[in-house]
């Protein structure tokens, strides 16, 4: 084996031995000439990979990251064993491949909780219009001409490659053609929750929603023991489902213990429009109607009285918060602080790329933060480790993952990110969660692995071809509209 050594380190074996720039030789990974020693008496335990890093932040909980400076994770089948300071682990650990990453932090991958994947295609092709008139007059007109089993082929392959890049490791997805965005989550291997549409009017995926129970019924069937995708139950809004399939999704729901994912109050128009069929709010009618509880993921939410927040307290509902997509349709802003007070898990979401032009949830978390401190009128609101466990464990919980994912501790699944914190915009460095928060770090995402398995290495999608993405990509920007 050819050596090489720099400073008494000597070169990770396996790693390849391509030639070195003057950046790559600064970035390559060393680990200690000398083997790991064990205690007397007691053998070094076997794993497949111990991964090193200047911070480890595992966010055990809303107020501390549980920072290791330096820290280690090691990882054995896909699953995390041990997590603390690196010199320790190293002593403990003898590991088939370490990866050090002395400039990096690493952290648990992030959980998009909505998202409509396949819109990345519309991306930028409606602006500047309020909710109601931006999808009467412009989205759902586009979606009627373009979406097929090929648009959301395209579509979702473009926003999974882009959310893998930003350090998204689960997502929950909402959109036609469902059984496509299943199959390309396992193609790509990561995680997701792709809830079936469910409307009353006739659309791309299905004639009325009779069709559309059938379909999502089956689909639920495939896929009821996978341990990547779960299906989930998705009405559009409260003012667009009848109340014969809100019932249905009641029981459906508690016989398969699914989730369901809807939009609620995502604006003042809506509320009029739910207490002009109704004769009351749409979370008073879902409350009524039963569908209040854990299985219920509420997206939006940017008006709610002080008693529909108690409902959702002895409900136990999960929220999920859209800011940027909220700002841009000039919806309304979701009260975070005064929820989470309560006792409401709120989570975060990026919505389509059709409303919101990124899948970035660190800048919703950036965003989230920022507007509460605003909303409040408090600076010390909703600090930064707060707001990044809403963009992890908050979204785990909201998805019924929280067992599985959304922190780094043994026993759960290694779905972990590195972001490396070199660029000038993250310097001087005196508060790594701070800087994970305020500057852009979905940029400077390097690695991403689910389940242990590298999806994102240096840089590099290793599952995905992105120039092909791209090319489709502009495809279909040529015939939406052309230039």
């Amino acid at each position: 084996m050819q050596r090489r050594f720099r400073a008494g380190l000597e070169k990770t074996p396996n790693f390849s031995t391509k030639r070195l720039s003057k950046r790559n030789f600064r970035d390559f990974r060393y680990t200690r000439a000398m083997p790991p020693q064990s205690p007397p008496g007691k053998p070094l335990e076997h794993v497949d990979l111990l991964l090193e890093a200047a911070w480890v932040l595992p966010f055990g909980d809303d107020t501390d990251t549980g920072m290791q400076a330096p820290g280690a994770v090691a990882v054995r089948d896909g699953i995390i064993v041990a997590v603390g300071a690196a010199g320790d682990l190293t002593r403990r650990f003898e590991p088939t491949r370490t990866i050090s990453l002395p400039d990096h932090v690493i952290m648990p991958g992030l959980v998009n909780a909505h998202c409509h994947a396949a819109m990345t295609l519309l991306r930028g092709s409606s602006e500047d219009a309020p909710l109601q008139r931006w999808l009467t007059e412009q989205i759902w007109p586009l979606e009627a001409r373009w979406v097929d089993e090929h648009f959301v082929r395209d579509g979702i392959r473009l926003a999974i490659a882009e959310m893998i890049r930003a350090g998204i490791t689960c997502f929950a997805d909402m959109y036609f053609f469902p059984e496509i965005g299943a199959a390309e989550v396992r193609r790509a291997g990561l995680r997701a929750q792709i809830a079936f549409p469910v409307i009353e009017f006739a659309n791309a995926w299905c004639r009325n929603s009779e069709e559309g129970f059938h379909k999502g019924l089956a689909l639920y069937d495939e896929y009821k023991n996978d341990p990547f995708v779960d299906i989930a139950f998705g009405p559009h809004a409260a003012y667009t489902v009848t109340e014969d399939d809100l019932d249905k999704i009641l029981m459906y729901s508690e016989e398969l213990d699914a989730n369901v994912h809807i939009h609620l109050h995502e604006n003042g128009a809506e509320l009029e429009e739910n207490a002009r069929r109704y004769g009351k709010s749409g979370i008073r009618h879902l409350h009524e109607r039963g569908l209040l509880g854990p299985r219920l993921q509420a997206v939006h939410v940017t008006q709610i009285s002080p008693e529909e927040i108690e409902l959702f307290v002895d409900s136990n509902v999960q929220v999920v918060h859209c800011p940027t997509s909220n700002a841009k349709l000039a919806s309304g802003i979701c009260p975070v602080v005064p929820m989470r007070n309560a006792g409401v898990n709120v989570c975060l979401g990026t919505d389509g790329a059709a409303s919101n032009n990124l899948l970035d949830l660190f800048g919703e978390a950036r965003l989230a933060s920022l507007l509460a401190k605003l909303d409040q009128a408090d600076a010390a609101a909703l600090p930064s480790a707060a707001a990044l466990a809403m963009a992890t464990s908050g979204g785990a919980r909201a998805l019924g993952r929280g067992e599985q994912i959304g922190t780094l501790q043994p026993g759960k699944a290694a779905d972990l990110i590195a972001v490396d914190m070199r660029a000038i915009r993250h310097q001087p460095l005196y508060d790594p969660t701070a800087q994970l928060l305020h500057t852009g770090s979905g940029c400077s995402v390097s690695h991403v692995w689910v389940a242990g398995e590298c999806l994102l290495d240096d840089g590099r999608l290793t599952r995905m071809d992105e120039a092909e993405i791209i090319e489709k990509a502009r495809g279909w920007q040529r015939r939406i509209r052309p230039r």
